[in-house]
């Protein structure tokens, strides 16, 4: 299936969409393209929000606020992401887990890109609307994507529901 479709069939069928992912082998060229495409997405995402603060605060230039982001969204988050899967998988073995590694990799890093269309929905309404209750709540709304998304994606990976036993 196409990438745009999963992600919207992830909403309906997180396990099921996570299974076709994985695919039948282990291949962690899969996990990294997942992975950078997700935090690529949150990148840009926050395109709209820097360019905003930029221009009420003008003391920081987008230059150097563009600058912070690519290096935090780029090289340091896929760092963080690939010990918080290996974390959740450890956490996840104590409680009687059978998954691997590699599917609580793939768990976290497709729920990430899973959930990007509401990342880039939060980056629109904090650049145009800017702090308030609307950016609060879309940023709620993503959040609970983004962890509903994972946990079912985790548990059915560990629980050994047919993806990746």
């Amino acid at each position: 299936m196409a990438l745009t479709t999963d992600i919207v069939a992830s909403y309906r069928d997180p396990a099921g969409v996570l299974r076709r992912r994985m695919g039948p082998d282990k291949r962690e060229d899969r996990a990294l393209v997942t992975l950078v495409v997700a935090c690529g997405l949150i990148f840009v995402s926050q395109w709209p929000r820097l360019s905003r603060e930029a221009y009420f605060e003008p003391s920081i230039g987008f230059d150097a606020r563009f600058g912070g982001a690519l290096l935090g969204w780029i090289f340091i988050a896929p760092l963080l992401f690939y010990g918080m899967a290996g974390l959740s998988h450890a956490v996840a073995r104590l409680f009687g887990g059978r998954g691997s590694y590699y599917g609580a990799r793939m768990a976290l890093f497709w729920a990430l890109l899973a959930a990007s269309p509401l990342w880039l929905l939060n980056g629109l309404v904090a650049g145009l609307v800017g702090p308030g209750p609307a950016l609060s709540a879309v940023g709620l709304v993503a959040l609970a994507a983004f962890l509903g998304i994972w946990l079912v994606g985790l548990r059915a990976v560990e629980k050994g529901q047919g993806v990746d036993a």
